[in-house]
């Protein structure tokens, strides 16, 4: 059969799913774009408002704080994840049943539920009855999470960094085992060094699922909502309220659809643009 005509027929296939999704995606975007230049007050009883919302959002020191504590999670996280996941990956045997062991107990940490990850961690780090918060205090530490903003900072990151490190070891651990034996022999042959190695070979080959993973990352960071909600309620104060929680805060705890709505596209706006930043950046140093 000619290719040329079999991928047209074949796209017919794939057009009820395209337009499924397109139709979930669209009718709650378009209600929210609906939300974010209106107001009302009830009854379903609308008032054009224009981009009044999206001024208020921008002009507001609350969502500016909201989005450096944000920022520096998401860059905190990028830091300390990234390079841990590689360093791991290169530290695992690369066939025999150790390896199999050692993909098993990485992928463990990504099979628990977000809102359960918040609960365990929570429990884990109180100062009176946790394990981690016995710890740190037994050691002359005075920490608490709950009452410590540097405290809930350091929780709130080493958890995100215990639930999604393994993510960026199983993509680096796949990279690394799709690079040909031919490479390592040649390098071998030449006396190149681990560094070497590193930085010639196996750091080259990995840029693809590292681009991968840094936007994986990037982005799941960027929106995360479940686990420090459960952990600290975006406290002590507003400590740990990133843009997520502090989103969920005007929609339903103050019930203020319309800047909540201009706020969530402002978001949506955000990630779309820095993801597309990160991976231009990431994809031009690969052509070069």
């Amino acid at each position: 059969m000619n290719n040329k005509t079999a991928y047209p027929k074949a796209w017919l296939f794939v057009l009820p799913v395209v337009a499924l999704v397109a139709f979930n995606a669209l009718i709650p975007l378009m209600t929210v774009v609906n939300y974010s230049v209106q107001e009302t007050f009830g009854n379903n009883v609308f008032f054009f408002e224009g981009v009044k919302w999206f001024e208020e959002v921008l002009n507001s020191e609350r969502f500016h704080a909201s989005l450096l504590r944000q920022l520096a999670f998401t860059g905190i996280i990028l830091a300390i994840e990234i390079p841990l996941g590689v360093a791991i990956a290169l530290t695992m045997p690369a066939r025999g049943i150790w390896a199999s062991v050692c993909l098993v107990l990485m992928a463990l940490p990504l099979l628990i539920p977000w809102n359960v990850v918040g609960a365990m961690w929570n429990i884990f780090a109180l100062p009176e009855i946790g394990l981690l918060g016995q710890m740190i205090n037994g050691m002359g530490i005075d920490y608490n999470f709950t009452q410590q903003p540097m405290a809930a900072w350091f929780t709130t990151i080493l958890m995100d960094v215990w639930h999604w490190t393994s993510l960026v070891v199983l993509l680096a651990y796949a990279g690394l085992r799709s690079i040909p034996d031919a490479y390592y022999q040649a390098a071998k042959i030449d006396g190149a060094s681990g560094w070497a190695v590193f930085r010639y070979i196996q750091l080259p080959k990995m840029k693809r699922v590292l681009t991968i993973a840094v936007l994986l990352r990037f982005m799941d960071s960027f929106m995360i909502y479940t686990e420090p909600f459960v952990l600290t309620g975006g406290g002590p104060g507003n400590a740990t309220t990133f843009l997520s929680i502090d989103l969920v805060k005007i929609a339903l705890g103050q019930f203020d659809l319309g800047p909540a709505a201009a706020m969530s596209l402002i978001y949506f706006l955000i990630v779309l643009l820095l993801s597309w930043v990160f991976y231009t950046l990431m994809m031009r140093d690969e052509e070069q």
